[in-house]
């Protein structure tokens, strides 16, 4: 006897696929799960009845999750998203700078993808993300990633740059990560929560300088003094330097605390997230090895 389909209220995950982008775009061009989901239900209005639908009688997921990450993964397929290993989703590079102007197909997408798992039936075992970028052969060879990148970071614009912050501290296990609308004042930047031990839940701002200079204590004082009494942490990101005075004023007792992300520990943090970044292995050959033999 056939089994019976299971009865919902749940949209199907191909009607998700578009509140999905849109979601992604509402969040700045990178989100969690968690984050991603509660913007779906934000843009349909859903009701309880169908947010906390479970998938199944034993397990812990609604059904609603489960649907929202074959949406994901259909989206991730067909090259508009892509997830880091700490499960923060993004938009492509090649669309974040024309998100709103991307039209959504979900039967399109839906019969690419498909045609594409039909191709690669054959090669399950090859490495499907073996699609990087090629490394360019510099003639400079005392010229490092490290900095080819920090020049990168210099030409961001100051926009681009707050979101790329906004990116990285997803990635660093901070939720609800809010970039403030494009003003060039010298205040707060960004908003987010971090939770620490499953327990503690800190409000957070940041704010990213592209300096090429030394951060004074002055810009650390003005910083602290746009924070709000609800925020208990600060954190500045530059792509600069912190002076001596500034990494003292950024501690001072009694005082919110600021957190300082200079440019070199920018860098390193971008290269352990791969944001932005590709890892190629190199091999050294041992000449002497094959002669000898």
């Amino acid at each position: 006897m056939a089994r019976k389909k299971k009865q919902t209220k749940c949209p199907d995950y191909s009607l998700l696929i578009e509140p999905t982008w849109h979601a992604l775009v509402a969040l700045g061009g990178s989100g969690t799960n968690n984050e991603i989901d509660a913007e779906i239900i934000k843009q349909l209005d859903l009701p309880d009845e169908v947010i906390d639908e479970p998938h199944k009688e034993s397990g812990n997921e609604t059904e609603l999750a489960y649907r929202a990450k074959w949406a994901r993964t259909y989206l991730k397929k067909y090259g508009l998203i892509e997830n880091s290993a700490r499960g923060v989703w993004t938009i492509t590079p090649q669309y974040q700078k024309q998100e709103k102007q991307v039209e959504i197909d979900k039967n399109e997408i839906i019969r690419a993808v498909h045609q594409q798992d039909y191709q690669n039936r054959k090669n399950l075992n090859e490495n499907i993300n073996n699609q990087g970028l090629t490394v360019e052969e510099v003639s400079d060879e005392s010229q490092s990633w490290e900095r080819r990148l920090s020049g990168i970071l210099m030409e961001m614009n100051p926009y681009g740059f707050e979101k790329l912050a906004q990116r990285l501290l997803r990635e660093c296990g901070f939720s609800q990560v809010t970039v403030t609308k494009k003003s060039g004042d010298g205040g707060i930047d960004g908003n987010g929560k971090l939770k620490v031990n499953g327990i503690l839940t800190f409000n957070v701002a940041f704010q990213c300088k592209r300096y090429k200079g030394i951060v004074g204590a002055a810009d650390i004082r003005d910083f602290r003094g746009s924070l709000t009494t609800d925020i208990e942490k600060g954190i500045f990101i530059t792509t600069g330097t912190f002076s001596k005075a500034a990494r003292d004023e950024a501690v001072s007792p009694g005082k919110q605390q600021i957190d300082l992300i200079d440019g070199e520990e920018l860098v390193q943090k971008l290269a352990e997230y791969n944001i932005g970044l590709h890892p190629v292995n190199s091999y050294e050959i041992d000449e002497e090895y094959f002669m000898s033999l």
